[in-house]
């Protein structure tokens, strides 16, 4: 049995996609590949494996021990990615973001969730055959279609008519997520109710932090942000909505569009170029404000054209469904042991 250290704190801070991938893997390992894999986490024994879902320090430090194995990356994001998200001094920023790419350095594998960050990391030095794309997934045991009694009594706990359009959107409160345009639909559609689930999970380095506590406590009437929601719960948010809303301005394979696909709900995201490579086909797109409220007026005026996106929906679910990244996490494990045992990195 091989045998896979997994060191994390990507589920320290809540309302981190990061933490939601990281859920995601460590159940689909101990549920349907226990007896391929022997998985620990945050363990110092030896290990075949070691695979580093976050990048502290103490782990930069414990990459140099041989009880390490092969070192398997996980890229959630790039030092661009940051911008936006959270707002360091300029010597500090360059710091950290070396640190970064340092320790992607450090890993003999790299996995990235969306393969346009491939030629990024080739870019800052990294060879491109260390390099592999395996997205991310949901489970449907965790976020799937509710009945429509369960959908109706949850409108009905928060005060929602039925007949109501909701748009529903999720992440952390910040520039990079699109909060600003969110917020602007909500005022340009009053018949509309908005949702908005997520905080500050940075805190005050929050970039714009000012700005958004303050849109926070004063949201248009329309607009309801209820702070960092449990996963468990953002399946009912996400099946009383009859549009996922995502405008925004960077991502690398947001966990929030997964899940909202695997609860069949239509989706709206910004036109960008990374969702194309991904999730081409399953979505509608604007490539500013003024294209994505002229879509969300398009769907709330045509049920047929929501009934199609839901289908859709739907498709893409089954395509980055928890079965199928089954596989090809078993296959690349496998591949990272063998490659280990003939570079002698494992005994």
């Amino acid at each position: 049995m091989i045998r896979i250290n997994m060191f994390s704190q990507a589920d320290s801070v809540k309302g981190q996609g990061v933490g939601s991938a990281y859920n995601e893997l460590i159940n689909l390992l101990r549920k349907d590949l226990v007896d391929d894999f022997y998985v620990t986490v945050n363990k110092y024994g030896a290990s075949d494996l070691t695979h580093y879902h976050t990048i502290n320090p103490t782990y930069y430090a414990n990459s140099f021990s041989p009880a390490r194995g092969r070192k398997i990356g996980y890229v959630h994001f790039l030092p661009d990615t940051l911008e936006g998200s959270i707002k360091l001094p300029g010597f500090a920023k360059k710091v950290f973001y070396n640190y970064v790419i340092d320790f992607y350095k450090r890993m003999d594998q790299i996995v990235v969730v969306n393969p346009i960050f491939i030629d990024k990391l080739v870019d800052y030095g990294i060879d491109r055959d260390k390099v592999k794309y395996i997205p991310n997934f949901v489970s449907r045991s965790e976020f799937y279609t509710e009945s429509l009694a369960r959908k109706n009594a949850f409108r009905n706990e928060l005060g929602i008519p039925l007949d109501k359009f909701v748009v529903f959107g999720d992440g952390q409160v910040q520039e990079r997520k699109g909060v600003d345009d969110f917020a602007k639909m909500a005022e340009a559609n009053p018949d509309v109710q908005f949702i908005w689930a997520g905080g500050f999970s940075f805190g005050k380095i929050t970039d714009g932090y000012d700005h958004y506590k303050q849109l926070v406590d004063n949201p248009p009437k329309n607009l309801t942000f209820t702070g960092i929601v449990d996963r468990k719960k953002l399946v009912d948010y996400l099946n009383i909505a009859d549009l996922f809303l995502l405008p925004s301005f960077d991502e690398l394979f947001p966990m929030s569009v997964l899940e909202a696909f695997s609860c069949g709900t239509p989706v709206l995201l910004r036109d960008l170029d990374l969702y194309k490579v991904i999730l081409d086909g399953y979505y509608m797109s604007g490539k500013d404000f003024e294209e994505m409220n002229a879509q969300l007026r398009r769907v709330v005026k045509d049920p047929n054209l929501l009934r199609k996106y839901q289908t859709l929906s739907n498709q893409a679910s089954a395509r980055y469904s928890e079965d199928h990244l089954a596989d090809i996490w078993n296959k690349f494990y496998h591949e990272q042991y063998e490659l280990g045992k003939k570079l002698g990195q494992i005994h």
